[in-house]
């Protein structure tokens, strides 16, 4: 907490200073993430008045958007959940999409056991789901719409050891995507659910005991994205889409961009990706209203 202070004590609304928020639970280890790309960006904005470049830490989304509302932060890189949830109570606003490791778009996939009785989203009444944390796109948001969707009321339940009410799903966290698959395939719960990416180590047992099966698919949205503050100067605005979408072709930019969580490429979103991204936003806070 005492690292989070500090850099919040130094982060002020400077013009002249890019600051790039990241919500962490390892400070210095997304610090030695941000960084290098920050340093490659900095001195190619000095035509829009940007001179320093410094990096903000919050250890959660609530103080992210204080961050942001308030002018602390100008840049953010985020996974979808978290994006949405400043774009709705902060005003971020969406800069690019994020292509990490090859991967622009995902889903997430609702999983049981290939020897389970259930064929679809409603089977899982009176049944437990594993997740994996209330910030997890793939291992929450997504697969949580895509049960609600499908009428399916959820409850958090204390243990993996209890059940929900008749009707509903009980879902619990398993803190990790291995965790998950582990407790489905012991039996622990009943489903789970996680990004179609990390299926594959799953699906198919090479000991023949029971694998993974597809249940149900969520919609497909971007892998990460960049949101900037609202009232950022459209200059710097500009200025930063731009050096982030000629980074992936400049070979200066390769390390700092493969630390950058393993970012591949940056892409403009279109306006229908836009108002998909705001339809899903609508669907995301109407699924925490009813489950939180």
């Amino acid at each position: 907490m005492l690292l989070f202070a500090a850099l919040a004590a130094v982060a002020r609304a400077d013009p002249g200073v890019l600051v790039l928020g990241r919500i962490s639970d390892d400070p210095q280890r997304h610090h030695d993430q941000l960084k290098p790309l920050l340093d490659y960006v900095v001195p190619r904005m000095g035509d829009v008045g940007i001179r320093e470049g410094r990096i903000l830490m919050a250890p959660d989304a609530s103080r992210m958007t204080s961050y942001v509302r308030h002018g602390r932060v100008d840049w953010v890189t985020e996974t979808v959940s978290t994006g949405l949830t400043l774009i709705e109570r902060a005003g971020a606003r969406p800069l690019l999409f994020t292509e990490r490791d090859g991967v622009s778009r995902y889903r997430s996939v609702l999983v049981v056991r290939d020897d389970a009785a259930a064929r679809t989203p409603r089977d899982l009444r009176g049944l437990r789901l594993a997740l994996q944390s209330p910030e997890s796109t793939s291992a929450y948001l997504l697969p949580a719409i895509t049960l609600l969707d499908a009428g399916v009321p959820m409850e958090i339940l204390p243990s993996p050891r209890d059940m929900p009410r008749p009707g509903n799903v009980g879902y619990v966290f398993a803190g990790s995507e291995s965790n998950i698959a582990h407790w489905v395939l012991a039996g622990v719960v009943d489903a789970g659910a996680f990004s179609e990416h990390d299926l594959a180590r799953w699906q198919v047992r090479r000991d023949g005991r029971p694998g993974l099966r597809v249940l149900a698919t969520s919609r497909s949205v971007p892998r990460a994205f960049e949101l900037v503050r609202g009232d950022l100067d459209p200059a710097v605005v500009d200025r930063l889409r731009a050096v982030l979408l000629d980074a992936a072709a400049d070979p200066l930019a390769g390390p700092a961009l493969r630390r950058f969580f393993g970012t591949t490429g940056f892409a403009s979103p279109t306006d229908p990706e836009l108002a998909a991204l705001s339809v899903l936003g609508d669907a995301a806070r109407r699924t925490r209203e009813a489950i939180e």
